[in-house]
């Protein structure tokens, strides 16, 4: 993957081919084993500060998991934990030099079955699950599918070495015999199951620690990039003393027609809240000046009966079209992409006929059943690898692809970014308007498409943080362009 100097911080998303290149590149270097202690430590270090002095039950595996399972036990009764450890017949060589050294402080482990864990469980606080990982391909064995069962039924927490046993490091489907972990410790950056879907739920709490590896190692592995908030902070435009609204960027918001106006109304709301100087909203109905200035009197409106029209206007800065827009919106599309400007398209404007008109200014905000459209697939193939989908998307219309979701992941003509945050509440009508305005007036503002892109979404999710902690269940759109203020200060106050 080719990392922008700009991102050099951005924490590398990792799939199973990419961690055992990793992985044979560190054997190469003779720095596997150190790896694998530093993987034990961040364990044994979670649950020494998540559970002091409580009775910790370790499983491990006959892989890798197995070795970090070993070392973590080891450490946590160098530091007074009480343990007791079960295990599989061990396959992987380092696993075997880590079991050596633990029994040479405990005895031998006992042998992970049916019987030693009913025994275990009863006299345990928390468990370590050390069984599978990364490499893991599924279906499980019906043995060990017993066993995470017993797990299950004991109610213990869980803390999953890597991701819970079960899961597939790839996928964002949860099966149904996975563990439920409260907290899952991933090492050198998290897997597409730890992002996605009920995988992610299956997860728990996500804590990425470091495998003490060369930096840039395992960025060349990635599949993705998750940036840093300080990152995007510096990307952030800033504003001279002698600035005005005529340098602020000139956005327009062209959508709307009878009966659906408010999207567009709350595309101009984001843009403002995102800092641009003059926003005015271009519609064919007529209705939507009331709203807009109900709502937002800094809001320009024009109505235009037949947007065609704007051919022959002087161009804005950045525009955001398609909110609302209805069944114009691909020839509209058309046009304003022929003018090549810095350009979001949205909603209605998101059609299959605009393939092959795109350009690099052009930023393309698909929810996943759009983008299912626009792939002409169907829109669980899209839910179920959402790195591929964007890729697609963006290799078949241009530019820079934002697809929407839990997390919105974000693709450019060279790499991949997965956002990160956003809240639960967000989950609800207009919430896309808003971000596309968000972006708009980014690209007014300056900044290439990639970036108002990355910036765009992450202060769009840190927004809806900030107003699911003041509104708590059932934020609007409003809510959070209320918070966009806030949240830039955020970004550009975060510590690295």
């Amino acid at each position: 993957m080719i990392v922008p100097t700009a991102l050099m911080q951005a924490e590398p998303v990792l799939t199973s081919e990419g961690v055992r290149r990793m992985d044979a590149q560190l054997e190469r270097a003779g720095l596997l084993e150190l790896s694998m202690e530093a993987a034990g430590r961040a364990v044994a270090q979670l649950v020494c500060s998540r559970w002091p002095g409580k009775r910790v039950l370790l499983l491990a595996g006959s892989g890798a998991n197995g070795g970090d399972a070993y070392v973590a036990a080891r450490l946590l009764l160098a530091a007074g934990q009480p343990v007791n450890l079960l295990g599989l017949p061990v396959r992987h060589p380092l696993a075997r030099r880590q079991r050596a050294r633990f029994r040479a402080v405990d005895g031998a482990p006992l042998a992970l079955n049916a019987a030693t864990l009913r025994r275990a469980l009863a006299d345990a606080d928390v468990v370590v699950d050390g069984l599978l990982g990364t490499g893991f391909v599924p279906p499980l064995r019906a043995s060990l599918a017993a066993l995470l069962g017993q797990l299950r039924a004991s109610g213990r927490p869980v803390v999953a070495i890597d991701l819970p046993s079960g899961l597939d490091a790839g996928s964002p489907q949860a099966p149904d015999d996975v563990l439920q972990a409260a907290v899952s410790v991933t090492f050198a950056g998290p897997r597409p199951a730890h992002l996605y879907g009920t995988a992610a739920v299956a997860c728990g709490e996500l804590v990425v620690a470091s495998l003490e590896v060369p930096p840039g190692w395992a960025q060349a592995q990635a599949v993705a990039l998750r940036p840093t908030d300080a990152e995007l902070g510096r990307l952030l435009p800033r504003r001279t003393a002698g600035a005005h609204k005529g340098t602020a960027g000139r956005v327009w918001v062209v959508g709307g027609h009878p009966g659906t106006v408010g999207a567009p109304v709350l595309s101009g709301v984001g843009a403002l809240r995102a800092g641009a100087g003059l926003v005015t909203l271009y519609t064919a109905a007529p209705e939507l000046g009331p709203l807009a200035v109900g709502v937002a009197p800094e809001l320009m409106v024009r109505v235009e009966p037949d947007l065609r029209t704007l051919q022959d206007a002087a161009r804005p800065d950045a525009l955001a079209l398609g909110m609302g827009l209805g069944p114009d919106a691909e020839q509209l599309a058309r046009l304003a992409l022929s003018w090549q400007l810095p350009t979001v398209l949205d909603a209605d404007a998101l059609q299959p006929g605009l393939r092959g008109h795109g350009h690099d200014r052009v930023v393309w905000t698909p929810h996943p059943g759009e983008a299912a459209r626009l792939l002409a697939c169907a829109t669980e193939e899209v839910v179920a690898d959402p790195l591929k989908a964007a890729r697609e998307l963006q290799q078949q219309y241009g530019g820079v692809v934002v697809l929407k979701g839990g997390p919105t992941t974000v693709a450019g003509p060279d790499e991949v970014y997965v956002a990160r945050g956003g809240h639960p509440g967000m989950a609800s009508a207009g919430m896309g308007d808003t971000l596309s305005g968000i972006i708009a007036a980014l690209l007014g503002q300056g900044l290439s498409p990639l970036e108002a892109a990355l910036c765009g979404v992450r202060l769009h999710a840190r927004a809806g943080e900030r107003a699911g902690a003041r509104h708590g269940y059932g934020l609007v759109a409003t809510d959070v362009a209320d918070e966009l203020g806030a949240a830039w200060l955020d970004l550009l106050a975060a510590p690295g």
